[in-house]
């Protein structure tokens, strides 16, 4: 791989890790915040679904914006409000307050996740587009490795509220590099041709367009899973197993860590086997180890270690799968690839919104609800890739015997 390749793998890297940093380095003080704030657990899960919402809400937005006015316009607009987003929640009175400035955060932190995935489409398709956004995504793990850890350091240190300066602080290092390590991938020309009412034929191309959409529902039920375990995780680990804040970190990271090792494979994979191919066996993979998961617990056995290294496998199947669906959803539509990475994003972030409240219904103090969730969306994830992507399976591992056929 090239210098230039690497760097601005880096440096969107650093930038697509800003809101989920504001997710993840939160996850341990979940339980803390609860009892500072004297609310109950609905509460405190509402302030992180109220940031899945926006940061969903927002890049419908900011994709098509970075489409008008360039790519790095909206990271300046998105990453101040961020900014201004994680300072209120610093200084949050009680969970009210907490709550409507996490809807802020998000608000900003849309645009440093929407813009990149556009960035990697204007330089690469295919493999190539594979492998950028496979090392994004390596630079991305910094989050779901590092921040929980950072995170229950911060409020043994300092408290929870410490954990939002720290995020301020992230996102003003965010607009530095937009200021001085990115350059403008979107070129004059392609912006000219850019305005309110193309964004709206677009939108309506994309909804039209069933291979994008069956693309993006696979993906974003691969995603729902893993929001599931965000937001039930702490309490689970913590509250029903027995973790301190440290401990339940380290879980995390483990299973963030199978997330992100496996995705850098997917360009290679893909080189090797097509997309189709691999996105099926993937799917697959994972949907039968959570649906292990669920009979085990179901049968009685309620181990944290079983339930880690099921999870440890299922999750990396996951990460052969968002990777590889986002480029494919993409690959068809470069000319318009902010409004489609925009409703892409937002589509899967408002499932997974949808899909927390929805669990928050059967939580129960046990790991029960979030491993029979879990086990439900990776089923139709597995079921969207059968309808999405089965005959494209097929024509290709005919092809391949037909070339084989021919080389003998």
């Amino acid at each position: 791989m090239t210098r230039p390749f690497l760097r601005m793998a880096l440096v969107l890297g650093l930038l697509s890790a800003i809101g989920p940093f504001a997710i993840d380095m939160y996850l341990p003080a979940l339980p803390a915040i609860g009892a500072a704030l004297h609310t109950d657990t609905h509460a405190v899960q509402a302030s992180l679904m109220a940031f899945f919402v926006s940061f969903a809400i927002s890049q419908i937005v900011y994709g098509p914006a970075s489409d008008i006015f360039g790519r790095k316009p909206p990271l300046y607009v998105g990453i101040a409000l961020f900014v201004i987003g994680s300072v209120g929640c610093a200084l949050a009175p009680d969970i009210v307050w907490l709550i409507g400035f996490r809807f802020v955060q998000g608000l900003g932190g849309g645009a440093p996740i929407v813009v990149p995935r556009a960035i990697v489409r204007d330089l690469h398709t295919g493999a190539e587009a594979t492998k950028l956004l496979a090392m994004l995504m390596l630079v991305f793990s910094v989050s779901p490795i590092l921040a929980p850890l950072i995170g229950s350091l911060i409020i043994d240190a300092a408290g929870w509220r410490a954990i939002f300066w720290v995020v301020s602080a992230i996102g003003v290092v965010g607009l530095v590099l937009v200021a001085g390590a990115l350059e403008e991938t979107r070129p004059a020309a392609d912006r000219a041709r850019s305005d309110v009412a193309s964004t709206l034929r677009a939108f309506a191309l994309l909804l039209r367009d069933a291979r994008f959409i069956g693309l993006t529902a696979i993906g974003a039920f691969g995603i729902a899973a893993f929001f599931i375990y965000l937001a039930n995780s702490s309490f689970v680990l913590i509250e029903h197993y027995g973790l301190t804040p440290r401990q339940y970190s380290l879980a995390f990271s483990v299973n963030a860590a199978s997330f992100i090792g496996a995705s850098q494979f997917a360009g290679k994979l893909a080189e090797k086997h097509g997309l189709p191919r691999i996105v099926s066996v993937a799917v697959l993979g994972f949907a039968l180890s959570m649906l292990v998961l669920a009979a085990l617990n179901f049968a009685g056995i309620d181990g944290l270690v079983p339930m880690i290294v099921v999870l440890l496998i299922g999750f990396g199947f996951l990460g052969l799968v968002v990777p590889t669906t986002s480029v494919m959803a993409l690959d068809d539509h470069g000319e318009i690839a902010g409004a489609a990475s925009a409703l892409m994003g937002t589509l899967q972030l408002v499932l997974g919104a949808v899909v927390i409240a929805v669990m928050g219904v059967f939580v129960d103090g046990t790991a029960r609800p979030m491993v029979a969730g879990i086990a439900v969306v990776a089923v139709v994830s597995a079921a969207l890739t059968r309808w999405t992507l089965g005959g494209r399976v097929r024509h290709a591992e005919r092809r391949t015997s037909a070339a084989a056929s021919d080389e003998a």
